[in-house]
């Protein structure tokens, strides 16, 4: 064959197979010159859209809604001011009913002495110093001089009227305990009203003005008891 032919042939002829690359692994990483990895680095994270912000609140929201009822009814489990304040009041009602239990011991000391068939004049004068004594500063005209300044000072100076007002603090002015109880302070004053009058007024060595005496103290001492028992509604022992 000649030349030219030659020539012809070989352009026409097609080219053999080109040898396969072999393929590159993921993993491995590519030596550069300086040493470093040539992989390309991950890009940092997208922020998250407006939307999908709102899906997270919302999320949240539904999520603390069920919580609120059970917090609230822990905070329904501890006891509040008021609570705290009654149980205050409870444990002290001894020291409060105190001056009561003293003046009825004081009262029932009286009648003793008018029961007493050797009672001398002394006696009575006693008997109308306990029965003073008894009524803790609550009628106006057994006052002595300073307690009756400080009566017009607007000082509260009835001792049991104070009584009542620590005991019915927590109640209020239309509780029927209260209104109860401020009705029996005043049957009680009332009482130790009359009965200073009943002693005034008698003579100690007649038999008669001694047994109005007696019937005195005794509707003193009931209308104490009656006192003492509102009060003790008042604070709930």
């Amino acid at each position: 064959m000649s030349g030219p032919m030659r020539a012809i042939h070989s352009l026409a002829a097609p080219p053999g197979p080109t040898p396969a690359r072999p393929p590159l692994r993921r993993g491995a990483a590519a030596a550069s010159p300086l040493g470093r990895s040539t992989d390309p680095q991950p890009s940092p994270p997208t922020p998250p859209s407006l939307a999908s912000r709102r899906a997270v609140l919302l999320a949240l929201v539904l999520a603390a809604a069920p919580a609120r009822p059970a917090a609230a009814a822990f905070s329904l489990g501890i006891p509040g001011p008021k609570e705290l304040l009654r149980e205050q009041k409870k444990k002290s009602a001894s020291f409060l009913l105190a001056p009561i239990a003293a003046s009825r011991d004081t009262l029932l000391k009286a009648q003793a002495l008018l029961a007493s068939p050797t009672a001398s004049a002394e006696d009575a004068e006693e008997v109308r110093g306990r029965i003073g004594a008894a009524g803790r500063d609550c009628v106006p005209r057994q006052r002595n001089s300073i307690v009756a300044f400080q009566s017009k000072t607007g000082v509260e100076v009835c001792t049991f009227s104070l009584i009542l007002k620590n005991a019915a603090s927590l109640l209020a002015n239309k509780d029927p305990l209260k209104v109860e109880a401020d009705t029996r302070l005043g049957e009680l004053i009332q009482s130790f009203s009359d009965l200073g009058t009943v002693v005034e007024n008698s003579n100690f060595e007649l038999i008669g003005d001694r047994e109005k005496m007696k019937d005195g103290l005794l509707s003193t001492i009931s209308a104490l008891d009656k006192f003492e028992q509102s009060v003790k509604d008042c604070l709930g022992v």
